[in-house]
């Protein structure tokens, strides 16, 4: 072979290689400096327009991304590890995917995310608007007004702050009767349920929870936490059923009406007895560990199920973590009976042996629902004035990876969503 020739040979297979798509890859296993903000850089490229591709069960659900100067710029600033992977070593994860229970799920649009939460709450008063500053994912706020207004149908997925949709201010007033900032969230409530038509807060908070469910039903992605999973069901459930006692704060509450509710409508639970006492912290028996009462369960850990990606793309994209065991943290609602749950729902993860699940997930019309006690993932005792949660103390959070889990979830490639 002459030199000339061996000259051309090598120059074209330099400009094949270089025509090749090169990748970034951002595993998702101990290898990675930071977890949570991963989704925040993953999200970023999505805004770009770029296609991500979440390599579910390989290594802990790892993000392909397309590397770029701009991509590779991003994620140092964000402190995400990421590994160069050319042509071969592509080959390779495909090989390694195809096959398993693995599958590399194409995502295509970052999501429109809106954030149900009162005014002039804080973020850190609800962990998902903590997860979403953390990892620099953009969001906004939406409120009854916007409910009701019909503004819902502007988002992709919708988080729950913990609200209490049965209208009775989470019973914070047993506790914090004469606190301003609970005079003001009763004021405020009243407020909106005059300017709606409508006569008390109860009155408002079904009122939304018909507006939730018809944006679930309609193809929405609904992602709650806390109190907001339990009470939205009990509002449900209790459309037309006129049962009610006054409480301290002087609105009209549905209580003590467990044997005429109807739990057609609602996402998850069935057959639930509602607490008809006013003194009792609690709202119904869905709750297993009922926190703030004498029957009060101590904290132990909950196991992810592993779920094959192939045959259940969907609860293992929201189930995808480096921990499989996660310590287990409160809320008004910590835990759901697992007797009260409806025979449609998933369940994502329990605490074996327990009368009671953690993480559950649902269709309900052309959407989604999932629903994941407690209140914060990295503050097991959370109380009322507590400091902010510090996530740059938790980059590696397990707990934290579930909500964010769900925020990457309604960008996947619609064939993918089916189960």
């Amino acid at each position: 072979m002459s030199r000339r020739l061996a000259l051309v040979i090598v120059v074209v297979l330099a400009s094949a290689g270089t025509a090749q798509a090169q990748y970034l890859l951002a595993p998702m296993d101990g290898e990675q400096s930071n977890h949570l903000r991963a989704y925040g850089l993953a999200y970023w490229v999505l805004g770009r327009g770029e296609r991500v591709e979440w390599l579910l069960n390989y290594r802990a659900g790892s993000f392909l991304l397309p590397d770029a100067a701009e991509v590779r710029r991003e994620a140092a600033l964000r402190g995400v590890s990421v590994e160069p992977v050319g042509a071969s070593r592509l080959a390779a994860i495909r090989a390694e995917i195809d096959g398993s229970n693995m599958e590399a799920v194409v995502l295509e649009k970052a999501p429109r995310i809106a954030v149900y939460t009162p005014p002039g709450s804080q973020p850190w008063d609800d962990a998902v608007t903590l997860a979403l500053s953390y990892a620099g994912i953009e969001y906004e706020e939406l409120w009854d007004p916007e409910v009701l207004g019909g503004e819902l149908g502007r988002y992709d997925w919708l988080h729950l702050h913990h609200e209490d949709f049965t209208g009775q201010y989470s019973k914070f007033y047993l506790t914090y009767a004469g606190a301003a900032w609970l005079q003001e969230e009763v004021s405020r409530n009243r407020r909106v349920a005059r300017a709606f038509g409508l006569p008390d807060s109860p009155s408002l908070k079904k009122a939304v929870a018909v507006k939730i469910r018809e944006y679930v039903d309609g193809g929405g992605f609904l992602f709650a936490m806390c109190t907001a999973t339990e009470t939205i069901d009990l509002a449900l459930a209790a459309l037309g059923v006129d049962i009610a006692a006054s409480y301290a704060d002087g609105d009209a509450v549905e209580v003590d009406a467990s044997a005429r509710l109807n739990w057609e409508s609602t996402f998850a639970f069935e057959g639930a007895a509602v607490f008809a006492e006013p003194a009792l912290s609690a709202f119904s028996d869905i709750d297993g560990h009922l926190v703030n009462t004498p029957m009060r369960q101590p904290l132990g850990t909950f196991r992810l199920f592993d779920f094959s990606a192939t045959i259940d793309p969907v609860a293992t994209m929201l189930t995808q973590n480096h921990e499989r065991v996660i310590r287990d943290f409160y809320g008004l609602t910590t835990s759901y009976r697992r007797s009260h749950l409806k025979p449609s729902v998933t369940v994502l993860a329990e605490e074996p042996g327990a009368p009671w699940v953690k993480y559950l997930h649902g269709n309900h019309g052309d959407g989604t629902w999932t629903f994941l006690g407690g209140h914060d993932p990295e503050d097991p005792q959370h109380v009322i004035g507590d400091p902010p949660t510090d996530l740059d103390l938790y980059p590696h959070s397990p707990g934290y990876r579930l909500i964010l889990n769900n925020v990457l979830f309604p960008a996947a490639k619609k064939r993918h969503l089916k189960t």
